[in-house]
């Protein structure tokens, strides 16, 4: 674990269970409002009716264990220009208006983003990305 504050995106709240004590996540790991918003659609989306149970029981957990961080008004002006960066360099934004959101909100708060996919956030001015490896 790295020292310090930092943002987990949801792609690493999803491995949470599967990293090991070796990852390097921050020490006090936040999230935001924004990843429970994805967390709260996966079971609505899929078919399967264990893979519904198991993304039920992340969204319970996560709920259960992190007080979010908000999406507000100097997250919404991040957002802007996380949003026209992304663009400028060829990003669909709208596509990626979760990982943006998140993003702008670790932006805002001068916070580093821990992600699996540093590639959907790279070259955001200002932003500090630390990329977490999958197992």
């Amino acid at each position: 674990m790295l020292a310090g504050k930092g943002v987990l995106d949801t792609s690493v709240v999803i491995l949470l269970d599967q990293l090991d004590e070796d990852s390097d996540l921050p020490e006090e790991p936040l999230i935001t409002t924004i990843t429970l918003a994805e967390l709260s659609v996966g079971p609505l989306v899929t078919a399967d009716e264990r893979e519904r149970a198991a993304r039920q029981a992340r969204l319970q957990v996560t709920e259960a264990s992190f007080d979010p961080l908000p999406f507000d008004a100097s997250a919404a002006r991040a957002f802007g220009r996380v949003a026209a960066e992304l663009r400028g360099r060829g990003s669909k934004s709208k596509a990626r208006s979760f990982d943006a959101m998140i993003a702008a909100t670790a932006l805002a708060r001068g916070l580093p983003l821990y992600t699996a996919n540093a590639k959907d956030v790279a070259g955001i001015r200002g932003l500090e990305v630390v990329s977490i490896a999958t197992p």
